[in-house]
């Protein structure tokens, strides 16, 4: 089978897309998770493996109760497609870079801590990649990506949350663009309920209901802890007792250290604050979302915007 790629560096041929194809199933272990990752549908994804497996003679993924397997061959071709795949990447990153189309500036839209979001990784694979790209980071809360990216004040950034987040700014003008935007989903996270030391009996074994009475350190609308909860007490039909109000995560942890009340934080952060300073981890509540990387869709052709998706897809797949 024969890959290529145009002379524009920037077309995946039908080829590379059958690849990519076979690749993303073996990881997702599903198809119809393919098909989100990869944004087609699920009789595409199944037509893409139906060619690769006739072009190669091969069986390659057998159908189980959990999900796409590899077979023995499956798993022996994956080790080649992904040296092949890497190799097709690192060519169209190197010839873009010699004709000098990725450059200029690149605004970028940051949040929560750079470690977490793997921002070092990102921006060095760019600056190896694309010698000649300027990036510029704008930090803030997560709402605030998605304003800036429809008021062209950022190219990409990352995002917490859904776009069908009730609470984003800009909320019909979101609603209305939300199938506008080119979105990466790079991870799932985990958020907790963390207390101060000494209010087990408060927390534990609560739900949501129970929990919105107890004092709260909020946290602006543009926060994902504010989206995230307001979702949840809508559910349960409360609504949030808030003594206090701030917009950076270390002094919301500073005053649920003090004992002023609940404050929603990542689950390792949580954890971390449990063993550390004895803070309590509310065991009967959870919330999970997304941490995805977002640029209007309209300009992920751009070879700046285009470059930094490409670059970050591979931080997130090493």
């Amino acid at each position: 089978m024969r890959f290529d790629i145009n002379s524009s560096y920037m077309t995946r041929t039908a080829e590379l897309r059958t690849l990519q194809a076979f690749l993303t199933v073996a990881q997702e272990g599903s198809i119809s998770r393919a098909a989100d990752v990869l944004h087609l549908t699920q009789p595409a994804i199944s037509l893409q493996l139906k060619r690769l497996s006739e072009d190669t003679g091969l069986k390659l993924f057998s159908r189980t109760s959990r999900g796409m397997e590899l077979t023995r061959d499956g798993a022996s071709l994956l080790v080649k497609a992904e040296k092949v795949f890497a190799a097709l990447t690192d060519f169209s990153q190197t010839a873009r870079r010699m004709n000098g189309a990725v450059r200029g500036r690149l605004r970028i839209g940051t949040i929560v801590d750079p470690d977490f979001i793997r921002l070092g990784g990102f921006l060095g694979g760019l600056m190896e990649a694309f010698p000649d790209l300027r990036t510029e980071l704008v930090h803030g809360m997560s709402g605030d990506v998605i304003s800036r990216l429809l008021r062209d004040q950022i190219d990409v950034g990352y995002f917490l949350g859904s776009l069908d987040d009730p609470a984003l700014p800009d909320e019909a003008e979101v609603r209305e663009n939300r199938r506008a935007f080119r979105q990466v989903d790079l991870t799932r996270i985990r958020y907790r309920v963390i207390a101060p030391a000494g209010w087990d009996r408060m927390v534990m074994g609560k739900d949501w209901s129970e929990l919105a009475r107890l004092p709260w350190i909020g946290t602006p609308p543009k926060s994902v802890h504010a989206r995230l909860l307001e979702k949840v007490f809508a559910v349960a039909g409360q609504v949030q007792n808030q003594v206090a109000l701030v917009d950076q995560e270390p002094g919301m942890l500073a005053l649920v250290q003090c004992g002023v009340g609940l404050s929603l934080c990542q689950e390792s952060i949580a954890l971390d604050q449990k063993q550390s300073r004895g803070l309590v981890v509310a065991d009967a509540v959870k919330i999970e979302t997304n941490l995805s990387f977002v640029a209007l869709k309209e300009r992920a052709e751009d070879p700046n915007i285009s470059a930094a998706l490409e670059v970050m897809e591979g931080v997130w797949r090493a």
